[in-house]
C-alpha cells in the first residue's frame, strides 16, 4: 500500500501530537525527540512532525509518497527521470529515525517531494555523515545543498 506523505514544521510538538491524534483519531506510530509520525489508515496518509521554532507559525517541510519496497522506489526513479525530472537519489540513508532508500524530486513551486521506503528503524534521526538531513536549520540545509531535503 502506498501513501501520501504530508511533512509539518511545528513550533508545539506536543500540541501538535494532541491535536493531530484527536483530529484522525490515533496516536502517533513513532515518537522520538523532535519528532513523531501518524500511520493514519483512513485516509491513507503519514503525517510526520518535526519540531521547529518557538513561536513560528506550523509550515510544509515536505511532501512524499511511501512505497512498499526499493523496487518500487528504483521504478519510481527512472520513470521521473524518463519524465524529464532532475532527481537526486538517497540509499540506506538514516532520516527521521529509519533507514531508508529514496529519490527526491522539486514541483513548480519548489516544493520538495520524496518517494521512500522505510526499510528498518534507526537510533538516530540523521546518519551522523550528513547532518543536513532532517536538519531544523533551513539556512543549514541550503548552504549545504540547495535541492536537499528530508523526512
Amino acid at each position: 500500500m502506498s501513501r501520501v506523505q504530508l511533512a509539518l514544521r511545528v513550533a508545539d510538538l506536543e500540541g501538535s501530537i494532541a491535536f493531530y491524534s484527536t483530529l484522525f483519531g490515533v496516536e502517533p506510530a513513532k515518537r522520538r525527540p523532535g519528532y513523531a509520525n501518524f500511520a493514519i489508515a483512513e485516509p491513507p496518509l503519514k503525517l510526520v512532525l518535526l519540531e521547529g521554532e518557538a513561536g513560528e507559525p506550523t509550515r510544509m517541510d515536505h511532501l512524499g509518497v511511501e512505497v512498499e519496497d526499493s523496487a518500487q522506489v528504483t521504478a519510481a526513479t527512472e520513470r521521473l527521470k524518463e519524465a524529464g525530472l532532475a532527481t537526486f537519489e538517497e540509499n540506506d540513508t538514516t532520516c527521521c529515525y529509519a533507514l531508508q532508500d529514496k529519490v527526491w524530486v522539486h514541483g513548480p513551486g519548489n516544493e520538495p517531494w520524496e518517494v521512500y521506503v522505510v526499510k528498518a528503524d534507526a537510533d538516530t534521526l540523521t546518519k551522523q555523515a550528513d547532518p543536513v538531513c532532517c536538519t531544523t536549520d533551513d539556512a543549514e540545509k541550503e548552504t549545504a545543498n540547495a535541492d536537499k531535503s528530508c523526512c
